[in-house]
């Protein structure tokens, strides 16, 4: 994770790196709970044993303090439950965290993939513009031509009727 946040734009690498060391630091401090009360968990077992085997006389151990070390007992069974189950939190966003890493990652590549297309239609843009250009400059070529042409129809054929006017009138 702490990779593919390095390799991200920097507005976003900011937040997702102090997201990332706020995440560690609280997995080293549920770590650090997670020992103490394992060994804290070990070190009643003991104390138990030697409470237990110690006492020459089982009537002596009151049933107040026999009530506190359940109380105890619990609490720590308590603890633990938290500990695993912030754990499982902790893996299943961790989880979250790279699939929508692995989204971005996906829309980014389609963005530059879009980029690409958008550069690539205006090169097309830029022909169909000069198309239209020369297919204008073709018609209207094509228009004065016609009327070059139909301007030398006009002329020979009233040249052909006065030389028909002529000849015919002599």
């Amino acid at each position: 994770m702490d990779l593919e946040a390095r390799s991200l734009q920097p507005n976003v690498k900011a937040v997702l790196l102090a997201k990332l060391r706020e995440y560690k630091s609280d997995l080293n401090i549920l770590k650090s709970e997670h020992k103490r009360l394992a060994s804290a968990n070990s070190n009643q077992a003991a104390r138990d044993d030697l409470l237990e085997s110690g006492m020459a006389d089982a009537m002596s151990v009151s049933a107040n303090q026999r009530g506190r070390l359940m109380m105890s007992t619990e609490r720590l069974n308590e603890s633990s439950d938290r500990i695993k189950e912030s754990r499982r939190t902790m893996l299943e966003t961790e989880e979250l965290g790279v699939s929508i890493l692995q989204d971005l990652h996906q829309q980014r590549q389609s963005l530059l993939h879009a980029n690409d297309t958008k550069e690539q239609l205006h090169g097309v843009d830029d022909n169909i513009s000069k198309s239209k250009k020369i297919l204008t400059n073709m018609s209207r070529r094509m228009s004065r031509n016609k009327w070059i042409i139909s301007s030398i129809i006009v002329v020979l054929v009233v040249a052909i009727a006065l030389i028909l006017y002529f000849k015919l009138s002599k």
